[in-house]
């Protein structure tokens, strides 16, 4: 359901924009979702990277506040993490998550692989 896309390999200090569009989801249904970016480095857990509400509440992991930006139109059912000066440690996979604890529900995308060279 979710479909995410726009990773790749870029240079340290260069910026890239992941995006991630519930297809499956009608308006409704979607603005009822917190949507999120997790992402995953080889042999590391996967962690949070930034989530948002419906309403444009945001909230961050540490180690990319005042470099990633994550924002969401409901109406085109897209969720967005604009990430500016990457460095090597944010080489990951990232996923796309949509969270509902009132309907119970916990979507993943695939991963969209970012790599940051030095």
């Amino acid at each position: 359901q979710l479909q995410a896309s726009g990773g790749g390999l870029v240079q340290a200090g260069g910026s890239l924009r992941l995006s991630c569009k519930a297809s499956r989801m009608i308006f409704s249904t979607y603005v009822q979702y917190v949507m999120g970016w997790y992402r995953q480095a080889p042999g590391m857990e996967r962690e949070l990277v930034a989530t948002i509400t419906s309403g444009g509440a945001t909230n961050y992991a540490d180690s990319v506040k005042g470099r990633f930006t994550i924002s969401r139109d409901n109406g085109k059912k897209m969720v967005y993490l604009q990430m500016n000066s990457l460095g090597p440690e944010d080489t990951a996979s990232y996923y796309c998550n949509a969270r509902s604890i009132a309907r119970g529900d916990d979507v993943w995308g695939q991963g969209t692989l970012v790599t940051v060279s030095s």
